[in-house]
């Protein structure tokens, strides 16, 4: 690649350079830039989006993520310069969806605490990334714009020269086993476990994998994700806008057939086309796919007594519709340090006004060490009581107070709604992998009231 190509192949929003990662992809960094990105000299029209004949022959299209009336603030749109347009394509037939569904009407519904086992690896071959989502629960509907579902993933084989697109709503993708190469319309990601992507409506992806590969998603339906304010915090914390990295342009001249699959109102559907969905020579926008490494999370925490909630954790969050209450929030629990004093220092008793599924990536969770598994999850429903088991209460009741590493080598995450979800029948019943003995964690809770005694 020459210096002019290098130049040109940065944020042009900022003049940040292109970062590499260790596997070589290039990103640019930062939260929600307008980024520019371009593979070839002077492939962005200048001073115009769709001027009467693009550089090099290429086709101006533009995906919008937003409203076009949306204020300047929250609109996202991005203008692709691509080598056919994405029209081109024959008719759609609909596929049959698996255990990958949206529709939550007739599923079993209890308000018990839910603990999965880890979920089993693929036991057939070529089982790619979209064969291998299962939707473990969900509420709402992608048809009036408002809900959210959770999914498991687990593949052994790359999607080759098929394309996914979700025309529902965004992709939170959470890799708990095995590296996801993932090619995109804007350019390609590596991403690892203790790494995240998201993948917004309506972009078109594909993802390899060497190997068998494990992890979790979350799928939002009727807005975007966005930072959470900080407030009192300050400017600077939690995740930073310039750790956030998306990927600079990458294009595939290739005309073999290739397969397009759409998500669309909850059911699947597939195209064929003679050329790659990933020839896009250059494009510029704020709605694009990024990644972000959950080690470089800044975690505040209390220093004196007693708990901050744990909002505190918070990547990124989806607002729903009443002011200050998320549809969903993204939460992690890192390695951190515990100093308070006169506190009870693993997670409280709690009932909470909000859904609350939890996964392990690695380690071991502190509130329930050894049974809570990595590549499994559980679900704390609307109102449902929860929280650290009998061992674990026993022994952090009586602890010295002494400042402690917590959690030094795990990364566990909950995914926090405010949806009241159903779990589907899958999760319930097929998968053979729910918990049965969950509920007996805090049988052997002691009753410790002496009225005689403070």
């Amino acid at each position: 690649m020459s210096l002019l190509d290098r130049k040109r192949r940065q944020n042009l929003s900022d003049g940040l350079p292109a970062k590499k990662s260790e596997g070589g992809y290039e990103y640019m960094s930062g939260f929600g830039n307008e980024f520019a990105s371009e593979c070839l000299p002077g492939a962005l029209p200048e001073g115009q989006n769709n001027p009467q004949r693009c550089p090099y022959g290429l086709y101006a299209e533009q995906l919008s993520g937003t409203a076009f009336t949306a204020p300047r603030e929250t609109n996202q749109r991005t203008w692709l310069y691509r080598i056919r347009p994405s029209v081109k394509h024959y008719p759609y037939q609909e596929e049959e969806a698996g255990h990958f569904t949206s529709d939550f009407k007739d599923v079993p519904v209890t308000p018990k605490q839910l603990r999965w086992k880890p979920f089993d690896l693929p036991a057939a071959d070529r089982v790619d990334f979209v064969k291998g989502i299962h939707t473990l629960g969900g509420a709402g509907d992608p048809c009036t714009r408002y809900g959210a579902a959770i999914h498991i993933y687990t593949c052994n084989s790359s999607m080759a020269n098929k394309a996914f697109y979700n025309a529902d709503g965004d992709l939170l993708i959470v890799p708990q086993l095995g590296t996801l190469f993932i090619t995109t319309e804007m350019g390609k990601m590596e991403v690892s476990p203790n790494e995240i992507c998201v993948i917004q409506q309506g972009i078109r992806f594909k993802v390899d994998v060497t190997g068998a590969s494990r992890g979790y998603m979350l799928e939002v339906w009727g807005n975007h994700f966005i930072l959470p304010n900080l407030g009192p915090i300050g400017a600077n914390g939690l995740a930073n806008p310039r750790d956030f990295l998306t990927p600079v342009s990458h294009y595939e001249d290739v005309e073999t057939e290739h397969v397009v699959v759409a998500k669309f109102q909850g059911k699947l559907f597939s195209a064929k086309q003679d050329h790659s969905p990933f020839d896009v020579v250059a494009w510029h926008g704020n709605y694009a796919p990024y990644k972000y490494n959950l080690k470089n999370f800044m975690v505040i925490n209390a220093t004196a007594f007693d708990h901050a909630d744990p909002s505190i954790f918070t990547v990124l969050t989806c607002p729903g519709q009443l002011e200050g209450t998320a549809l969903c929030d993204f939460v992690i629990f890192p390695p951190r340090w515990a100093v308070q004093d006169h506190t009870f220092r693993p997670p409280y008793y709690h009932r909470n006004c909000m859904s609350e599924f939890m996964g392990l990536i690695y380690g071991n969770y502190e509130a329930k060490e050894g049974e809570f598994q990595p590549g499994g999850g559980s679900l704390h429903s609307i109102m449902t009581p929860h929280g650290p088991d009998a061992n674990c209460f026993t022994g952090a009741s009586n602890a010295a107070l002494n400042p402690v590493r917590v959690a030094d080598n795990t990364q566990s995450f909950m995914f926090e709604s405010s949806l009241s979800l159903k779990s589907t029948t899958w999760a319930l019943k097929t998968c053979e992998k729910v918990d049965d003995d969950y509920w007996k964690c805090w049988q052997n809770l002691p009753k410790l009231f002496n009225p005689n005694q403070k």
